[in-house]
């Protein structure tokens, strides 16, 4: 049976990650004789950004992209964080796998960086073990998605929400749930302190609270997987 050559790209900071990932595709091939994986690796946003580019110029285009969400920024400034590249992905690898792994495990990130990559595999580290990496594998190169058990919880628990919140919404919810101050919020959300208001009152009203501080609507917002 002739071999079927998977070109796997692994970018992640972490030396011992990277080794898992390769230790985990080594024994998938050694599994499926006919399968053989070429991997290439980066550590950062530089190096990841220069495979990248070098795929699109070559147009070889990775069959699968590991991808670490909380990586060192690329040395302009441009390219922030895994999700960046992510996005860089997308645009000019569009028919890669990308497959993101983090440690965040709170609601408005993985949902932000769900919403931004669609990704095919959505691993949370501390959900990995060599059994479900094997797993993750097979089911992005067979049939995706393959998300481990915390992104799951996560989506069955919005899709059984009733309320329908945007992303801005989401935004002012993750910003009072860390401590940012009021008045601080235009400083990163694109809206004046009065528009900042509005919003509150009305998710106020969608979270039936009533109390006047917001540990109530965090709260409720959080029983419903919001934060």
């Amino acid at each position: 049976m002739e071999n079927i050559k998977y070109s796997v790209l692994i970018v992640d900071d972490h030396p011992l990650i990277i080794e898992s990932y390769k230790t985990a595709l080594k024994y998938y091939s050694k599994e499926n004789d006919s399968i053989l994986f070429l991997v290439h690796t980066a550590n950062d946003c530089d190096s990841g950004y220069e495979l990248i580019n070098d795929f699109y110029k070559k147009k070889k285009y990775p069959d699968i992209v590991f991808l670490d969400i909380q990586l060192p920024p690329s040395s302009d400034g441009k390219i922030l964080s895994g999700e960046d590249l992510g996005l860089k992905i997308k645009k000019l690898l569009p028919s890669t796998k990308i497959i993101v792994s983090t440690t965040f495990n709170d609601n408005y990130r993985i949902h932000s960086i769900f919403k931004s990559l669609y990704p095919d595999g959505f691993l949370i580290k501390n959900d990995i073990t060599p059994k479900k990496l094997i797993e993750a594998i097979d089911v992005v190169i067979n049939d995706p998605p393959y998300y481990t058990k915390t992104i799951v919880k996560l989506l069955s628990k919005q899709v059984a929400n009733d309320f329908l919140l945007d992303s801005i919404d989401r935004q002012i919810l993750y910003e009072l749930s860390i401590g940012t101050r009021m008045k601080d919020l235009p400083d990163v959300i694109p809206l004046s302190i009065a528009g900042i208001e509005k919003r509150k009152r009305h998710l106020k009203t969608v979270f039936n609270t009533h109390s006047t501080d917001d540990k109530e609507l965090l709260l409720k917002a959080k029983e419903k997987g919001f934060i």
